[in-house]
C-alpha cells in the first residue's frame, strides 16, 4: 500500500505541473552574478537557472515565491574559496525544481577535498540544502560535492526522485564526507529511483518521521544508515520505510547507528528487499557506541530500538568483513521482526553481538565466521570417513 501511494504522489505531482514552459529571459538567471537574482524571485514563478557560474564564496540562495517552478540547464558551477554554509540553498511551499535534459550541477569539489571532509583541513562548503514543504525535487546530475550533498531540512511533504549523484572522482582525489541525501527535522520525506556514487552515507537520518528510501541505487560509500541519533534538539526517528535498494563495493549495507553517552528513540523502522554485493566490512549493523571518530566499544544506554523490521536482505561481504553485527546495551531492544536475512561471505568469528531482543531470530553467530551449512558438511564429511576406517 506505501509504494501505491507513493506512485500515485509522484504521478500527481508531476502532472501538475506544466514543466514544458520556458522561463523569459527576464526569468533566468545565467553569467557570472548574482546580481538580479531577488528581482527575479519576486516577480517570476518560472525560473530557469541556465548556464550560471556562481561567483567564489557566495550562496545561490532561492528563496521562491508559493508555486513556483525552478528549472537548472546547462552547466552550473562554481567559485572556489573555503567557506561553511551552502553553494545552494532552495526554500519555499508547492515548489518544483527539475533538472532540464542534459544539465549538471557541478560542485567541483576536488578543489575542497583533503581526505578530511568536515573533520578538519579546508573550510567545505556543502552542496545544496532543501528547506521545502508540499514540493517535488525531479531529474537533478549533480557531481562533486565538497562534502554533504542533499540535506533536506526542516521539511515537510517532499518527494525527491531521478537523482544521480556522481562523486566517484572523490574515490581517488581525497572526497570525505560526501552523504548523498541527509534528512533532519522533517517529516514526509520520500526518495526514490536515484543513483548515488559517493564515499560516505547513500542515505542518512538523524532525526523526522514519515520517511521513505525506495528502489535506489548505492555505490562506494557507507550504507543506508539510520543515524547518527543522539545529542541533538531532536533524537526520534521514526515510521521510517526502506525498500527495494541496492548497496554494491560499500563500507556497509544496512545500519543504525546511535551516538555514544546520548538519549532517543528509533523507532518503527522496516528494512525491506535490499541487496548487498561485495561490502567491505559490515553487511548488516547496528550500534550503540557511535562517535564521529571512531565507536567506543561500549554501547549507551537510554536508548529505544522498538519495532525494527529487517526482511528479505541478501548480498556478500568481502572475507575480512563482518556479515552481521549487533552491539547495544541491554534492554533497549524490543519488538523486532526479522526474516530472510542471508549475508554471507565475511569470515570474521571473534564478533561481539549484544542486545539483541530474546525473542528475536537475529543471531550473529549463524551468520559471521564459517557458514552453518559448512560446519554441518563438514561433520557428515568426518562421521562418514569414520565410519569407512572402523
Amino acid at each position: 500500500m506505501r509504494s501505491f501511494l507513493l506512485t500515485l504522489s509522484i504521478i500527481f505531482l508531476t502532472q501538475s505541473y506544466n514543466l514544458s514552459e520556458s522561463a523569459t529571459p527576464e526569468c533566468t538567471l545565467t553569467g557570472n552574478s548574482l546580481e538580479n537574482v531577488t528581482s527575479v524571485l519576486t516577480t517570476c514563478k518560472e525560473i530557469s537557472i541556465a548556464n550560471l557560474q556562481v561567483p567564489a564564496g557566495e550562496t545561490l540562495a532561492l528563496h521562491a515565491q508559493n508555486d513556483s517552478i525552478i528549472t537548472f540547464e546547462g552547466n552550473i558551477t562554481f567559485g572556489y574559496k573555503e567557506m561553511f554554509g551552502y553553494l545552494i540553498i532552495i526554500r519555499g511551499n508547492n515548489i518544483t525544481v527539475v533538472g532540464a535534459p542534459g544539465h549538471l550541477i557541478d560542485g567541483g569539489g576536488a578543489r575542497w577535498w583533503d581526505g578530511l571532509g568536515g573533520n578538519g583541513g579546508k573550510s567545505k562548503p556543502m552542496f545544496i540544502q532543501f528547506r521545502l514543504k508540499n514540493s517535488l525535487v525531479k531529474g537533478l546530475n549533480v557531481k562533486n560535492s565538497p562534502q554533504h550533498c542533499l540535506r533536506i531540512m526542516y521539511s515537510e511533504n517532499v518527494i525527491l526522485t531521478d537523482i544521480t549523484f556522481d562523486n566517484l572522482d572523490g574515490d581517488t582525489q581525497g572526497g570525505h564526507n560526501t552523504d548523498a541525501f541527509g534528512i533532519g527535522y522533517s517529516k514526509n520525506v520520500t526518495i526514490t529511483n536515484s543513483t548515488v556514487y559517493n564515499q560516505d552515507d547513500c542515505f542518512a537520518i538523524n532525526s523526522g518521521s514519515g520517511h521513505a528510501f525506495t528502489n535506489n541505487f548505492c555505490y562506494g560509500g557507507h550504507g543506508i544508515s539510520i543515524g547518527s541519533v543522539g545529542g541533538r534538539d531532536d533524537n526520534l526517528v521514526e515510521n521510517i520505510f526502506i525498500k527495494n535498494n541496492t548497496v554494491v563495493n560499500s563500507e556497509n549495507g544496512i545500519r543504525i547507528k546511535t551516538n555514544h553517552n546520548t538519549t532517543g528513540i528509533v523507532r518503527n523502522v522496516t528494512y525491506e528487499d535490499i541487496t548487498i554485493e561485495n561490502i567491505t566490512d559490515y553487511g548488516f549493523l547496528i550500534r550503540g557506541d557511535y562517535l564521529n571518530g571512531g565507536p567506543t566499544g561500549e554501547p549507551t544506554p537510554g536508548f529505544e530500538l522498538s519495532h525494527l523490521t529487517f526482511r528479505n536482505i541478501h548480498g556478500t561481504v568481502q572475507s575480512r568483513g563482518t556479515n552481521v553485527y549487533v552491539l547495544l546495551s541491554d534492554g533497549v531492544a524490543s519488538n523486532w521482526t526479522v526474516e530472510n536475512i542471508r549475508i554471507v561471505g565475511g569470515q570474521k568469528k571473534d564478533v561481539r553481538c549484544l542486545g539483541i531482543p530474546s525473542d528475536c531470530s537475529l543471531s550473529c553467530e549463524d551468520h559471521n565466521g564459517v557458514p552453518s551449512h559448512y560446519v554441518s558438511f563438514f561433520l557428515l564429511s568426518s562421521l562418514m570417513f569414520l565410519n569407512i576406517l572402523l
